[in-house]
């Protein structure tokens, strides 16, 4: 039986996740920022919470965790590297780690750049990866903590995970990042077919969040520094793909 997994949305454009085990009935979040959804939904949904999974330390992704950790007993999981910024942490986690929600076993990747200590949780029997800020869809995280060596390196682990495999994200940024995407890009016939989904989800309202790595390696311009269709559309042939990496991410930080 697949691992249940309910998003959340909380705030502006963030989303918490919750994921069940149907058959143990073991249920755990990820990223919970805001304790109140977060039990809303459990309370429609008729189920407790066991485990709480953070994948960094910032605020909108830590800030439920000692209101739902107090309100349902459930055990904290985060960066064991975090253990000093992650409140109410009960088990630190690190590369090679494996954390289990029932009969569903995640691996833990290290996947740093937006801060020092930033992991993933990979189910790969459930084909699913839950990333936070590291990887978007179509884009990435700031460079707040660490380099873009150590972001081109974390991004290049996640894009080496299956290609059928759902990237489920922190933030709805998907009609921004496209945008931005497409001046990076604009020759790349999947990117294009991709726009018009994404155009048509969000006129719906309906979440582009997930995506799967397979669309994200042919459309998100950040796993594809090294790509010699996009360096050339770039005039950026040549360079190392660090440093492609680099110049992008810098365009989208000014990119408005």
């Amino acid at each position: 039986m697949g691992l249940d997994i309910r998003l959340v949305p909380m705030f502006a454009d963030n989303y918490g996740f919750l994921l069940r085990d149907d058959e143990s009935g073991i249920t755990a979040t990820v990223d919970p920022g805001a304790p109140e959804a977060i039990s809303q939904a459990l309370a429609d949904l008729g189920w407790g919470l066991d485990f709480i999974l953070n994948t960094h330390h910032h605020g909108d992704h830590t800030g439920g965790n000692l209101e739902l950790k107090r309100r349902y007993g459930a055990t904290v999981i985060g960066p064991a590297a975090d253990i000093d910024r992650i409140p109410g942490l009960d088990q630190g986690v690190s590369q090679g780690d494996c954390v289990m929600i029932g009969g569903h076993l995640a691996q833990v990747m290290e996947v740093h750049g937006h801060t020092r200590a930033h992991i993933a949780y990979w189910f790969g029997d459930d084909q699913a990866v839950f990333c936070g800020d590291t990887l978007f869809v179509l884009g990435c995280g700031r460079l707040f903590e660490g380099t873009a060596d150590d972001m081109w390196r974390s991004l290049k682990t996640l894009r080496d995970l299956p290609e059928e495999t759902r990237v489920y994200c922190a933030h709805e940024y998907t009609e921004s990042n496209c945008r931005f995407a497409m001046t990076i890009e604009a020759g790349n016939p999947a990117l294009q077919a991709r726009a018009k989904e994404i155009a048509a989800l969000r006129a719906q309202g309906l979440p582009t969040v997930p995506s799967t790595i397979g669309q994200e390696r042919e459309t998100n311009p950040f796993l594809r520094a090294d790509n010699p269709a996009l360096q050339a559309e770039t005039d950026l042939i040549g360079l190392p793909p660090v440093d492609v990496f680099a110049e992008i991410r810098l365009r989208k930080d000014d990119f408005r």
